[in-house]
C-alpha cells in the first residue's frame, strides 16, 4: 500500500495514530492488592507473589485526545445517499464539517502495553519485580486550519501553520526492587532494559496554501521526518505538476524487510512511599526516564519548498461489501492524498540516533476514613513530560474493600482533554488474581465496537498468587 501513514508510523506495530506513554491504569493506583500498582511507583509491594498468565497478565490500551471518529464521518447527506461519507463531502456545509474541530491544536494520543510475562517475589529483604512488556505510543497534532483548508471554505489564503507526529515502539526487560526503609518510608527502584522496534517523527512547519488559477494549491513550508526500523526503505516517485525548478520526487511506497530490533536503551523507575499516619499516605514516582540508541536514521525531507497541490477530494464511504468505497479503502485514498501533501523524500540513512521515551511524574496522597477502615479517598497527578506530547491529570479516587478478596474503586479525572470517570474491579481469592478497569468510559461506539470519540480505555489482566 502506498500509505502517508506507512510512513510515518514506519510500520510500527500496535500503533494507530496518538498518544504518548505507555498506559497504566491510573484508577487503580490505590487499589490494594493490584498486582501492577509497582509500574505506577515501583515502591509499592504486593502482599503475595505472583505470576501473570502470559499475553494475559496486563493489557492496557488506552487513547486521549479533543476530537473523533464522529468528527470525521458523517451519516451521508447525498439525495438517496447510503452509508457514511467524511467531513469533506460538498454536501455538509463548512460550519458542520468543522464544528467537532479544536479552534487549536487537535490531538489524538494512543497508548498501548501488553505484559507479555511479569512475576513478583518476596525475597533479599523486599520485594522484586521481573517483566518482559511490549510498548507502543503514537501522537498526532493537527491544527484546525489544515481541516478548513480540507474542506476549502473560499479563502485564497490558508496559514497552516505546524504539523506533528510522532510513534514509537520498543519491547522492555525489567527488574524492580523496594523495600522498607524505616517504619514510615518506603523506596522502590526499577531498571528496564529497552529493545527498539521503530520510531518515526514528523515535522512540518510554517505550511501555507495559496490558491491559484484553475483552483490549485501552491503549498509552501518545511517538511522532515526521521524514521528509524530495521528493514525500513521508501521509494521515490516522480510528480509532474511543474514548480520553479521543474519536477519534484516524493515517496511513493514504503518497505519494511527483515524487521527486527533497530535499537538498544535503558530506563529507571524511581518511587517513594511515606505513611505520614494511620491515615495518611503520601507517595511519588518518576517512571520511564530514559533513552534509546537507534541504529539507523532515515532522513525524509521536501526538497523542493514550493509545489502545487490538487488539493483534497472525498469519496463516499460504504459498505465493504463494496470495496472500492470502502472504510479501508477511503483510508488508502486520503493517505495517498496525504503523502502528496506532505511530498517528503528519502534522503537516505543518515545513521544512528538517541531519543527519549518520555517520562511520567506521580504525585498522590492517600487518606483511610477512621470511623470506616474499608473505605479511602486517593488523589493523584499524573503528569507526562514528552515535549509537544506533554499532558497532565489530576483523578480523584474513591475505594473500597468489602471482602478481603474484593476490593475496587471509582475515580473522576480532568485532564487537558477531557472530563472522565474510571473504575476498577480487582478480585484476588487465594491463589488467584483478576482485574479490570478503564480510566475513561467510553458510551457511543460504532456497530463494530470501536468508540466515537478519541477519549477511551480498557485495562484488565490475570494471575496466579501464592
Amino acid at each position: 500500500m502506498k500509505t502517508f501513514n506507512q510512513y510515518i508510523i514506519a510500520g510500527l506495530a500496535l500503533v494507530c495514530s496518538s498518544t504518548v506513554s505507555a498506559q497504566n491504569l491510573n484508577s487503580a493506583y490505590f487499589t490494594k492488592d493490584f498486582q501492577f500498582r509497582h509500574e505506577m511507583n515501583p515502591a509499592f509491594e504486593n502482599e503475595r507473589n505472583y505470576v501473570a498468565i502470559p499475553i494475559l497478565g496486563n493489557a492496557n490500551v488506552a487513547m486521549h485526545g479533543n476530537f473523533g471518529v464522529e468528527d470525521v464521518i458523517f451519516s451521508n447527506p447525498m439525495p438517496n445517499g447510503k452509508g457514511y461519507t467524511t467531513f469533506l463531502n460538498p454536501y455538509i456545509s463548512p460550519a458542520e464539517a468543522l464544528s467537532g474541530f479544536h479552534s487549536g491544536d487537535n490531538k489524538i494520543f494512543t497508548d498501548i502495553n501488553i505484559g507479555l510475562l511479569s512475576g513478583g517475589f518476596k525475597s533479599w529483604g523486599g520485594y522484586n519485580t521481573v517483566e518482559l512488556n511490549l510498548r507502543a505510543n503514537a501522537g498526532v497534532i493537527l491544527p484546525y486550519e489544515l481541516f478548513e483548508f480540507a474542506k476549502q471554505t473560499g479563502n485564497r489564503v490558508y496559514n497552516i501553520g505546524d504539523i506533528n507526529a510522532q510513534a514509537q515502539s520498543f519491547m522492555e526487560l525489567a527488574f524492580g526492587h523496594s523495600r522498607q526503609i524505616t517504619e514510615k518510608l518506603r523506596l522502590g527502584a526499577k531498571v528496564k532494559f529497552l529493545f527498539g522496534i521503530g520510531r518515526a517523527d514528523i515535522k512540518m512547519t510554517d505550511m501555507r496554501a495559496d490558491l491559484t488559477e484553475g483552483n490549485r494549491w501552491v503549498i509552501s513550508g518545511n517538511a522532515d521526518a526521521d524514521v528509524s526500523m530495521k528493514g525500513f526503505e521508501a521509494t521515490n516517485k516522480q510528480k509532474n505538476f511543474k514548480v520553479k525548478n521543474g519536477q519534484y520526487e516524493y515517496i511513493d511506497d514504503v518497505k519494511v524487510k527483515n524487521p527486527g530490533i533497530g535499537g538498544f536503551g535503558l530506563a529507571l523507575d524511581l518511587g517513594g512511599i511515606y505513611k505520614i499516619d494511620q491515615d495518611w499516605t503520601v507517595s511519588a514516582s518518576l517512571t520511564d526516564l530514559g533513552f534509546i540508541c537507534w541504529d539507523s536514521d532515515e532522513k525524509l525531507s521536501n526538497e523542493s519548498k514550493e509545489f502545487v497541490f490538487d488539493g483534497f477530494h472525498d469519496i463516499a464511504v460504504k459498505k465493504d461489501r463494496d470495496p472500492d468505497h470502502s472504510i479501508g479503502h477511503q483510508a488508502d485514498s486520503y493517505s495517498d492524498q496525504l503523502a502528496e501533501f506532505a511530498h517528503l523524500k528519502n534522503q537516505g540513512n543518515k545513521g544512528s540516533r538517541t531519543t527519549g521515551i518520555g517520562a511520567t511524574m506521580r504525585l498522590a496522597g492517600e487518606y483511610n476514613l477512621p470511623v470506616y477502615r474499608p473505605i479511602t479517598f486517593g488523589l493523584l497527578s499524573t503528569t507526562r513530560i514528552n515535549g509537544k506530547y506533554s499532558w497532565t491529570e489530576g483523578r480523584l479516587s474513591a475505594n473500597y474493600e468489602p471482602l478481603p478478596w474484593l476490593n475496587g474503586g471509582v475515580s473522576f479525572a480532568v485532564n487537558n482533554f477531557t472530563t472522565s470517570m474510571g473504575w476498577v474491579l480487582n478480585i484476588h481469592p487465594k491463589y488467584y488474581n483478576f482485574f479490570i478497569g478503564m480510566d475513561h468510559i467510553f458510551c457511543k461506539t460504532n456497530k463494530n465496537g470501536i468508540p466515537l470519540g478519541s477519549n477511551a480505555s480498557v485495562s484488565l489482566g490475570m494471575s496466579v498468587t501464592w
